[in-house]
């Protein structure tokens, strides 16, 4: 039997997504202090796109290689200059929403099961950090939702 898919978000900040997506959306650099849960990534994962700071969800993106390290300097990281985001994979996009028509996250992360853990008034809590595992069903919540944004857009 295959192994089942992992997904994640990534949290960063919109000046890195916009990097990303300037690559696009083929290349995605996890934090220095993440390596344990960037080396569990692997293809066929999925991963959703946080903005820190709009609080918005903005693309899914299919894993497609193991984490390798490269220290290249693509994205950054405006509290920690030497932050280079060693840890990397490669992605292929699998939905991307237009930077003017991101996903509302707070409306989502009242329904999802993951953040539950945390009270509603502080459901930002959920998203602290840069690589969060999250349940499949949560995912396909996610997924969904953009589907039809993108399918109303």
């Amino acid at each position: 039997m295959a192994d089942q898919p992992g997904y994640y978000i990534v949290v960063t900040s919109p000046e890195n997504w916009a990097k990303t997506a300037a690559r696009d959306w083929t290349l995605l650099g996890l934090k220095s202090t993440k390596r344990g849960l960037a080396g569990k990534f692997k293809p066929g994962d999925r991963v959703v796109a946080y903005y820190t700071g709009l609080k918005r969800f903005g693309a899914v993106l299919k894993v497609t290689s193991d984490c390798f390290e490269d220290h290249e300097r693509i994205w950054l990281s405006p509290d920690k200059p030497r932050e280079d985001y060693p840890y990397r994979v490669r992605t292929e996009p699998e939905i991307v929403l237009p930077p003017g028509e991101l996903l509302d996250a707070k409306e989502l992360a009242l329904r999802m099961s993951w953040t539950q853990k945390w009270p509603a008034e502080h459901w930002t809590l959920a998203f602290q950090g840069n690589i969060h595992a999250i349940p499949a069903a949560d995912f396909e919540l996610i997924r969904g939702e953009m589907t039809q944004a993108v399918s109303a857009g």
